[in-house]
């Protein structure tokens, strides 16, 4: 997956860079803002319960020709585009109309979120707009316009795989990762992909969220179902995904359980550093492996409040047997009234069985071919 949008970044970033302005090489600097005393639970520690919405424009790692802060004018003509964008999409169609091009719409992407939906529908769509809530705004942090959820390194981009890590994947693992979206275009998928069920993504066996929505670290799924809830007590905090109802249950003031013991989101111990909650993540399975790490993934998450609307959340992700150095993303989390609807999926979904079944049909189709 990453290797497709490494792909097709390359392709974007020159319409990208034709839909923002060049920055001004003298930008005033802005006074620091006023010290936010944050409201406390009664054990004195800051409350970081309610709803959050992580829908965001911002990418993981930096597109190609973008500096890490955007100015406001490139963020709203790229916001904008993603308007317009949206609302051509929601138009009502015309009865009319002409049929879409063969092999569907081949045109250059202009913006991250386009290049995603290609990704996940094929060329010729998927999904709508109207059942797609991906974000229409870039991410700020402390007054910054952030072009990457990455900040470190400073390029904004994961550091490449260690030279084992790169043995591991030639190795052929055809499992998915954590991190794989729900679905891929038929024909891009690696060999054996629809083998078993076993082999197909973890949030297509309704398992996981897909995109690492439900984290570890957890990061924007930039479709649908970007709410997250927390719940805080003493002793322990919740932390509920909507998208495939996964919660994660963070242990105060705890010890990390034996590494016998490995779970689907690692096993999360919190501590308080002043007003910041700290997550300590280790005991991952194998079976998640966010961007193709290992079991011995180490996740540290901070969570500090912004203001009264927004949690600022930064993660640092470390796996020597996977990069040679770790790496920082970080954005904010805006709070939101929206209801948190259930997300009505399970692991026998009867999708999964149709999609097995297309698989064997398919490769009928080809044997036949073959033997013409």
């Amino acid at each position: 997956m990453r290797n497709r949008l490494a792909g097709l970044a390359a392709g974007v970033a020159i319409a990208l860079v034709l839909l923002t302005p060049v920055p001004s090489a003298g930008q005033a600097a802005k006074a620091a803002p006023k010290a936010y005393t944050p409201p406390r639970t009664p054990d004195g520690h800051p409350d970081l319960q309610g709803t959050y919405d992580l829908a965001t424009i911002t990418p993981l790692e930096r597109l190609p020709g973008l500096n890490a802060v955007l100015t406001k004018e490139q963020a709203t003509n790229l916001e904008q585009y993603e308007a317009r964008r949206k609302a051509k999409d929601d138009a009502t169609l015309q009865g009319d109309r002409q049929a879409p091009p063969v092999g569907g719409d081949k045109t250059p992407a202009k913006s991250y979120l386009e290049v995603l939906e290609r990704l996940g529908g094929g060329a010729v769509g998927g999904y709508n707009q109207f059942w797609l809530d991906s974000g229409s705004q870039y991410t700020v942090v402390d007054g910054q316009i952030r072009s990457s959820i990455v900040v470190d390194p400073p390029d904004g981009r994961v550091p490449p795989y260690t030279a084992a890590a790169r043995k591991r994947l030639a190795a052929g693992r055809a499992t998915p990762t954590s991190d794989a979206q729900e679905s891929q275009a038929a024909g891009l998928d690696p060999p054996g992909a629809y083998d078993d069920p076993e082999r197909r993504p973890l949030s297509e066996r309704c398992l996981l969220g897909f995109g690492s929505t439900s984290g570890p670290p957890a990061l924007p799924d930039y479709f649908y179902d970007n709410l997250h809830q927390i719940v805080q007590t003493k002793d322990s905090i919740m932390i509920l995904t909507e998208m495939v109802h996964d919660a994660r249950i963070i242990r105060m003031n705890a010890q990390h359980l034996p590494k016998t013991i490995r779970k689907w989101l690692g096993d999360s111990v919190g501590h308080w550093e002043g007003d910041t909650l700290v997550v300590d993540t280790t005991n991952f399975t194998d079976k998640t492996r966010f961007h193709e790490a290992t079991e011995n993934l180490h996740v540290v998450e901070r969570f500090s409040r912004v203001d009264g609307q927004r949690l600022l959340y930064r993660f640092t992700i470390d796996d020597p047997e996977t990069w040679d150095r770790p790496w920082t993303g970080e954005y904010t989390w805006p709070a939101t009234e929206k209801p948190i609807y259930e997300y009505a999926c399970h692991e026998a979904n009867y999708a999964l069985g149709d999609v097995l079944r297309g698989a064997r049909l398919r490769e009928a189709e080809e044997a036949e071919k073959a033997n013409k």
